[in-house]
């Protein structure tokens, strides 16, 4: 009897209790919003674009708005582009690219496709690191003090040995006090060795010893460090041809991959030091770091644009992950937020 009178109220207050719980669900689903990382440029680059996309926000804001002037509006692109260093000849090149192409100037959308393609155009060379199947991949690694050079050789070791490859560093910065310690402690981070001489040591030397030792342990991958240099000190210039050189003696075909640490946050400045580089050693690619810092993300187009070397790897954080392979379609999606549920500027 006490069954039959309290399950109708029973079932009710479940009813009620599962309408209440449809309605809440409803009622607080979450919203994705302009600070959402959209799935379209899941790698990292909408979050580690954040600075530079902002600095571009205005000038863009100008250039998508229909009713402001046509020759203010191109003018507005071609200052928000030199504005993230994206360079002063390929911003020109560019607006008038995007100018010619535009039949209805008029509206956004058709500037926005414009817009996005001509910046596609110039990031469009290769971008994966050499492979190598027959004996070790080696990658000479240079660039100027307070580049990143050393924390970038420690976060490309893990990308490799999260692969599955066997990898071993060579500690070719004899120059710097510290440096062959700091290459040490990345190999005990990620369990790798590292072969290292005293400091002032011929580079060269620990260099060649390295690649020897690759080989015989049947290393898939043999990273080698080198001194931070300016371009304008000839003398470690010099030598950094010589370390060319006795590595292709060691391997015939060595350096596989030259790769340039280039710090984003100098942005210009970034072209000479590629010139200069790319003219003794043959850069292959660069590996642009802290870019998640700067406002002047746009650099990674100058260098493909102005320089010809492609950007190869990008430094989006401080992680030992962070540290991601360059692609042209979601950095161009990051740097101009095209998503069509974020706002645009």
């Amino acid at each position: 009897m006490l069954t039959e009178l309290v399950t109708p109220y029973l079932l009710e207050i479940g009813t009620t209790l599962a309408v209440l719980l449809v309605w809440l669900l409803v009622r607080h689903k979450p919203k994705r919003t302009n600070q959402q990382i959209p799935e379209l440029t899941d790698d990292g680059f909408w979050a580690g674009l954040g600075r530079t996309r902002t600095a571009l926000a205005s000038g863009l804001g100008h250039f998508f708005n229909s009713d402001a002037n046509e020759d203010k509006r191109f003018e507005a692109l071609e200052e928000a582009l030199i504005g993230a260093d994206v360079g002063v000849k390929t911003a020109m090149n560019i607006v008038e690219a995007v100018k010619a192409e535009c039949a209805d100037p008029a509206d956004p959308e058709v500037l926005r496709a414009a817009l996005k393609k001509q910046l596609l155009s110039r990031l469009t060379a290769e971008t994966s690191i050499a492979v190598r199947e027959d004996g070790p991949l080696v990658i000479l690694v240079v660039g100027v003090n307070g580049s990143g050079k050393t924390t970038t050789i420690g976060k490309l070791a893990h990308q490799y040995t999260e692969q599955g490859k066997k990898v071993l560093l060579a500690a070719g910065d004899t120059f710097r006090a510290g440096a062959i310690e700091q290459l040490q402690v990345w190999g005990e981070r990620v369990n790798i060795p590292v072969i290292a001489h005293q400091e002032g040591a011929d580079p060269a030397a620990v260099i060649y010893d390295g690649i020897q030792a690759g080989i015989a342990r049947k290393m898939d991958v043999v990273i080698c460090d080198t001194a931070g240099r300016l371009q304008a000190q000839s003398q470690l210039m010099d030598e950094l041809a010589k370390v060319a050189r006795v590595m292709n003696k060691a391997l015939p075909g060595a350096p596989h991959e030259v790769l340039l640490v280039l710090d984003a946050t100098i942005g210009q400045n970034a072209l000479s030091q590629a010139k200069a580089f790319k003219d003794l050693v043959g850069v292959t690619g660069v590996a642009l770091t802290k870019l998640d810092g700067t406002a002047r993300g746009g650099v990674v187009v100058a260098v493909q644009a102005e320089m010809g070397i492609p950007v190869k790897l990008v430094g989006l954080g401080e992680g030992i992950g962070d540290l991601r392979p360059f692609s042209a379609t979601p950095f161009v999606d990051a740097l101009l937020d095209t998503d069509e549920d974020s706002a645009l500027v």
